[in-house]
């Protein structure tokens, strides 16, 4: 496939400006998921404090965050494919920002359960506006590495969150309180939340020197479409969409279960402390996860050079194959150190699928729907992966295994459930997804050379 580069594409700015975007808007996707994952490291004292069980926790950290991310997510989507997208993410990361802070604040399961959910409010303006952004500053055939490296945000804000989430807390508790001017007296898990506010502050500041690029990439047949509009085009295509977004949504599942759970894993099963399991699965998730969507978005730009369309869909499938070897050896692992070796191939291939799945609702959708359509598939990935994923894995401890120590099992069942389910659901998608992106690539084409 050729790559076809506009005077409009040219006049979005240089390579350099249009990396520079990438970089402030991959920071925001960072920080996103550090006030979105910071929960994972501190189940144990919120547990004690609050007195709540690995159910109401799984809550916590999937159905109270996408709850609203769900019924947002839509109409930010509509409102990225028709107004300015830059401002969209300033006001979204000022919200989000403020309500973690206010999770600092909560003093009982429901407070907290409220705040998290206004952090899912505002963390559903991002990434429909920051996609649909991507793809209007860089061509089919090399949007894939510019896309890839904004959803390295998600592995790099994880593993922050593990890394500097851990250090936070091995030193805030050295004491049982802390003092914050005008707040008052706040124990060391509620320190954290107004830690991990503050860098939304510079997130947008750097926003405001990001510019609004011109859409590129125009489609007659989906001008002007009200949302509606938008299913019934989605329904008329639904071999393609249907087991694209079940697949990609399902393995989701996968991400979630381990960030969510692997460190109260390492805590209960191998004794680690915080500090401990805050930097050795934080360095892993920081190193794989940046070279999966690297790795992916590399090899799927490569392979649409090659001709083929369906590329996304084989690099998620093999990223399935890659992850599964360490999950099904987590609960055999007998020592701590064994088991983080697993984790590393099972990062991996999360990181990789996460980058095909964004690239591939792109390249296989029209500019004027791009943010409901990506806004529609992160609704999916919301209800399937973030709600079940965490809740899937603390149901089987509490109710089948009946034993904190299992959670690792836990882990690895939902795991390997939710992988074979997405390679089946992906698997059937390969041919209709490879048709569907070469006409809207030819579609894409013919609009554009007309209108110059």
């Amino acid at each position: 496939m050729s790559v076809i580069v506009t005077d409009q594409m040219q006049e979005q700015g240089s390579v350099l400006y249009r990396w520079y975007v990438v970089g402030v808007l991959t920071f925001a996707y960072l920080v996103s998921f550090l006030d979105r994952q910071i929960l994972a490291l501190m189940v144990e004292p919120i547990q004690q404090d609050l007195m709540l069980s690995d159910t109401q926790m799984s809550l916590l950290m999937g159905l109270a965050f996408s709850l609203f991310y769900v019924f947002m997510a839509v109409p930010l989507g509509r409102l990225a494919d028709h107004t300015v997208r830059r401002n969209i993410i300033v006001g979204g990361v000022t919200l989000w920002s403020i309500m973690t802070a206010a999770c600092g604040l909560a003093g009982s399961y429901w407070h907290l359960f409220l705040a998290r959910m206004g952090v899912g409010v505002g963390e559903a303006s991002l990434t429909p506006s920051a996609t649909s952004m991507i793809a209007d500053y860089f061509p089919p055939g090399v949007r894939g590495k510019a896309l890839a490296t904004y959803n390295a945000g998600v592995s790099l804000g994880t593993g922050f969150a593990m890394v500097f989430g851990g250090m936070v807390i091995t030193y805030v508790s050295t004491s049982q309180r802390h003092t914050l001017p005008m707040i008052g007296s706040v124990a060391p898990w509620q320190y954290v939340f107004f830690l991990v506010a503050l860098p939304g502050l510079a997130v947008v500041l750097l926003m405001l020197t990001v510019r609004e690029p011109r859409r590129q990439e125009i489609s007659t047949t989906t001008h002007n479409l009200s949302f509606l509009g938008v299913l019934a085009y989605l329904l008329e295509r639904k071999q393609v969409y249907v087991p694209l977004f079940l697949g990609m949504s399902v393995n989701t599942i996968v991400g979630y279960a381990l960030f969510s759970w692997i460190p109260t894993s390492f805590a209960r099963v191998h004794g680690w402390s915080m500090g401990e399991i805050g930097l050795g699965y934080g360095v892993i998730i920081l190193i794989t996860g940046p070279l999966g969507v690297v790795v992916a978005g590399s090899l799927i730009d490569k392979l649409h050079q090659a001709g083929q369309h369906n590329a996304e869909i084989k690099v998620a499938l093999i990223s399935i194959i890659i992850c599964l070897p360490g999950v099904i050896y987590l609960p055999f692992a007998e020592t701590g150190q064994a088991a983080l070796m697993g984790m590393i191939p099972a990062s991996l291939g999360p990181a990789m699928t996460t980058a095909a799945g964004s690239i591939a609702v792109i390249n296989a959708t029209p500019n004027q729907i791009r943010g409901q359509v990506m806004a529609l598939y992160l609704l999916t990935i919301s209800l399937l992966g973030l709600s079940i994923g965490p809740t899937a894995v603390a149901l089987l401890t509490d109710y089948v295994f009946k034993a904190p120590t299992m959670i690792d099992w836990s882990i690895s069942c939902v795991v390997i459930a939710s992988s074979i389910f997405s390679a089946i659901m992906l698997w059937r998608c390969l041919e209709p997804f490879s048709e569907h992106v070469r006409d809207t690539i030819s579609g894409s084409n013919l609009s554009r050379r007309s209108s110059d």
